[in-house]
């Protein structure tokens, strides 16, 4: 199993917004890779590349891209559901979803890559724990325009609570608002799509980012 990484605390994880495909890539990639190099000047502390639309061969492309950006930084790059190409690309991990194949069996075929998990129970966290995972996202914590029904931050508390040690990530509906309340709940920290999906916030981001927290 690869040592536990290491993450600028609180732990914050950009997700790209999944608008890149075959047909835009030249253009739209240009403008992710422009976000993903201020979110690296920013220390953010993980960059999760969500392209479902993307062929195998456009995402190694991509991801390393990505990679060479965040080359030195303290920022790592995962892969959204796809271990084999992160490893081929170079990038720090994979995320799984909850369809995914198991942290151990990919751990197991790839023990060098972080791995995230996505989760919707503090049952789930202990799962994902106790398979090697090295952190979890959790959610959704507050509604969003594509999931109404949201877990709140007592569900949050206790599935941070599940697994003690192991680092919890809040998701859904995050944003400048609410992430202090997210924090403040016992995530070690967040992630999000839409909110940090700005080079605008995340150049306030990283004016204000110190090591205790945003």
């Amino acid at each position: 199993m690869s040592p536990t990484p290491k993450f600028y605390p609180p732990i914050i994880c950009l997700i790209t917004d999944g608008t890149i495909t075959n047909e835009n890539f030249a253009i739209r990639s240009e403008s992710v890779l422009a976000l993903i190099r201020t979110a690296v000047d920013a220390r953010i502390s993980l960059i999760q590349i969500r392209e479902k639309a993307l062929s195998a061969k456009n995402l190694v492309r991509l991801t390393r891209e990505v990679v060479d950006l965040a080359r030195g930084s303290v920022t790592k790059i995962l892969v959204n559901d796809r271990a084999d190409i992160a490893a081929a690309a170079g990038a720090d991990g994979v995320h799984l979803t909850e369809s995914s194949l198991p942290a151990d069996v990919v751990r197991s075929a790839f023990p060098d890559l972080v791995i995230g998990v996505s989760t919707h129970s503090a049952s789930s966290i202990i799962v994902g724990a106790d398979r090697g995972a090295d952190f979890a996202l959790f959610g959704p914590v507050f509604a969003t325009p594509g999931k109404e029904r949201a877990q709140g931050l007592q569900a949050l508390t206790d599935a941070c609570l599940a697994a003690p040690g192991f680092p919890v990530l809040a998701i859904g509906g995050v944003d400048e608002t609410n992430y202090k309340q997210v924090l403040a709940a016992g995530s070690a920290g967040f992630a999000a799509i839409r909110f940090l999906n700005s080079v605008e916030r995340l150049i306030a981001i990283g004016s204000g980012l110190t090591s205790d927290g945003p």
